[in-house]
């Protein structure tokens, strides 16, 4: 029996550790909604389904765009001064 590429779950997570090594070396959050999406597809893929190709990349890529969402709203530590330290 054949086994494609992608319903292997262990290829999703390798991808899911690709994306977040690159995380580390370029930084502000662009990668890791990418990872998060792809570890997610690995836990999806783990189930009994049977979904094919265009099913997992738009799982994916739907994941990836909620995770990378969350992130961003979960980023906004900024500190605002409204005036002059020096006064």
């Amino acid at each position: 029996m054949e086994t494609a590429l992608w319903h292997l779950w262990w290829v999703w997570l390798a991808a899911a550790l690709g994306l977040a090594i690159v995380e580390l070396i370029v930084p502000g959050f662009i990668f890791l909604g990418f990872g998060i999406g792809a570890a997610l597809v690995a836990l999806l893929v783990l189930l009994p389904l049977d979904l094919g190709l265009t099913s997992l990349l738009a799982i994916f890529a739907g994941l990836s765009l909620l995770s990378w969402i969350v992130l961003r709203r979960s980023d906004d530590q900024t500190r605002v001064i409204r005036e002059d330290i020096n006064k």
